[in-house]
């Protein structure tokens, strides 16, 4: 018997062993020398690092365009941020109608076709136009996180069954080889079975989180702030720090049964975070758990209110709703006990440790901690949360653990707010996008625009958020203008076949808090798959697109037909 076998047979559950006692495991494992095989190479026209919602539209471009595609994902689930970070959409007021590609819209219509196709909803619900299963105030459409990967997984599933994906999931990439300007071939490693894989193709795309392909293959990069001497933006700081980059969080969901009690252990650092105030430069209200935290947008203290049960709170705003995924009252009776609600608040941002270039040691305890600091908010909402009736803490506040899809019930990846980015043959910066900085250049107090940038591959908006920071500062919080996303932006200053498609473009520090959202990930990656098309079909590197004209003109015809827009209307 050969060794591979016999590995098989143990795992499979056999008793040979017990059976056949003249055999011992050590004869059979000494039969035939083990052979370490070469890693098995996959070939594409184009290898997609990160199955977020970058990653998902970049493939789908290429695939509808009848390229072959490697998409690898580090996780067991796609959708990145509206899945495996357990984030419903923070869009734009338009987005119903307009300032997203065809192919969103899409991708969101199937998400509510999906509600009502499997789930008992009322019939208001049903025959509603724009029906939102949460019924959260952050979004037009709070869904639950396995409902995204539901409904992307089916839009990828015909390419499949074609051989036109290899999709790739749980493979992290750990290092490339690079001749020159060119990434030549990507090494991933298959997280279960520690086995790598070599993925080779002419385009690699960098979609994961943190940019992790920049530095692998020794793409130009930046991280944190820069200082306003080299952007000469309004807010930027006076000193640059490479290392202040925005908190992370690690999200979680609940639901309330009134009457019962489902109170978890006390958390191993609950007394540490119980106790938190956060050292900011500019004063933060008071004690992380609480019911108030600083105005993002003047730093001043804010109430917010919190009851389960979803009532009216006045002015002050129900975390509760705030994220909402399931909105009981959107289902027929019976159907939910009660709404389901995700937790993604000020209260369980992390911010004393950075992501970016950690040690996979050091990733794994701040991952940690941010659980901890989850896990002591949902202990502080069941036993110490003020209450309207003036008691303390809500023991009918129950852990979803089911609703992430993992054994802890935490979200499968931290929620990541910023990336690397690469060094960018042209950098948005807040002159071109910050609604101040550019009523100072045009002189217009009302009615400014953004930027007009010649070569628009796409369209979004967010106003300019970030939230606090490893280099201690608070929200930062300001006005921006709908903005287009230049091609420029997504060319690296030097690499030739290696473009960003998540939060890792040509932006600065504060222009990221615009650029970072769901929908404008996926514009990036939706840009960036129909440019690998068009740039082979032309024969040319992406670089030459953008600076001949003809050719410029030609991609920005192919963008409109596949439904991209690339400008706003007036």
């Amino acid at each position: 018997m050969k060794r591979r076998n016999f590995i098989q047979s143990i795992a499979a559950g056999s008793s040979m062993l017990a059976t056949d006692p003249e055999i011992s495991k050590k004869a059979i494992l000494e039969e035939e020398p083990e052979i370490k095989s070469e890693p098995e190479v996959i070939t594409a026209d184009v290898v997609i690092a990160g199955g977020g919602l970058g990653g998902c539209a970049a493939a789908l471009a290429a695939l509808r365009n009848n390229l072959s595609v490697i998409l690898t994902e580090e996780t067991d689930w796609i959708g990145g941020q509206v899945s495996q970070q357990g984030v419903p959409p923070d869009e734009h007021q338009w987005i119903e109608t307009h300032g997203a590609p065809k192919a969103y819209r899409d991708f969101r219509n199937a998400i509510r076709e999906y509600y009502i196709r499997n789930y008992p909803l009322t019939e208001a619900a049903k025959n509603s136009k724009y029906l939102n299963p949460g019924n959260g105030s952050v979004s037009k459409l709070c869904h639950e996180p396995k409902v995204a990967v539901s409904v992307l997984t089916d839009m990828l599933a015909p390419y499949i069954s074609r051989g036109k994906l290899t999709l790739l999931l749980e493979h992290k990439p750990v290092s490339a080889e690079v001749n020159g300007n060119k990434v030549k071939l990507l090494h991933v490693l298959n997280k279960r079975s520690k086995q790598q894989v070599k993925l080779t193709a002419p385009y690699f795309v960098d979609a994961t989180e943190l940019g992790d392909l920049l530095p692998i293959t020794g793409t130009e990069f930046v991280t944190g702030a820069e200082a306003k001497s080299e952007t000469n933006e309004l807010h930027a700081p006076e000193k640059a720090n490479p290392e202040n980059n925005q908190a992370f969080t690690i999200c979680f969901a609940m639901d309330y049964r009134y009457g019962e009690n489902h109170v978890i252990e006390k958390p191993a650092e609950y007394d540490f975070w119980k106790n938190f105030i956060p050292e900011m430069t500019s004063p933060w209200s008071g004690k992380l758990l609480s019911l108030s935290y600083s105005n993002p947008k003047t730093l001043e203290p804010k109430e917010l209110a919190f009851h389960p049960e979803g009532i009216n709170t006045g002015d002050k705003l129900n975390l509760w709703n705030y994220r909402r995924i399931i909105s009981k009252d959107n289902f027929t009776i019976g159907s939910y006990e009660s709404d389901i609600t995700i937790v993604n608040w000020p209260q369980n941002d992390y911010f004393l440790g950075n992501l970016i270039g950690a040690s996979e040691k050091e990733f794994a305890r701040h991952v940690e901690r941010g659980k901890q600091l989850s896990l002591s908010l949902l202990y502080w909402l069941q036993t110490e949360a003020p209450r309207p009736d003036g008691g303390k803490g809500w023991p009918g506040i129950r852990f979803r653990k089911d609703i992430m899809g993992t054994s802890d019930g935490f979200a499968k990846y931290p929620y990541v707010r910023e990336s690397r980015r690469i060094k960018a043959v042209f950098t948005i910066k807040e002159e071109h996008v910050g609604a101040a900085n550019r009523a100072m250049i045009t002189g217009k107090e009302t009615g400014n625009k953004a930027a007009e940038f010649y070569d628009s591959v796409g369209i979004g908006y967010y106003h300019i958020d970030l939230h606090p920071s490893t280099g201690k500062d608070n929200y930062i919080d300001f006005a921006s203008l709908p903005f287009q996303i230049p091609l420029g932006a997504l060319l690296p200053i030097r690499m030739e076949n290696l473009l960003p498609a998540n939060k890792n473009i040509g932006t600065t520090h504060l222009t990221n808090g615009c650029y970072r959202l769901h929908p404008v990930e996926w514009s990036i990656g939706e840009a960036v798959g129909l440019l690998v098309k068009y740039a082979t079909e032309k024969k040319v590197i992406p670089q030459v697109v953008r600076e001949n004209k003809t050719l410029l003109e030609g991609f920005q015809g192919f963008l409109e037909g596949e439904g991209v827009e690339l400008a706003w209307g007036e």
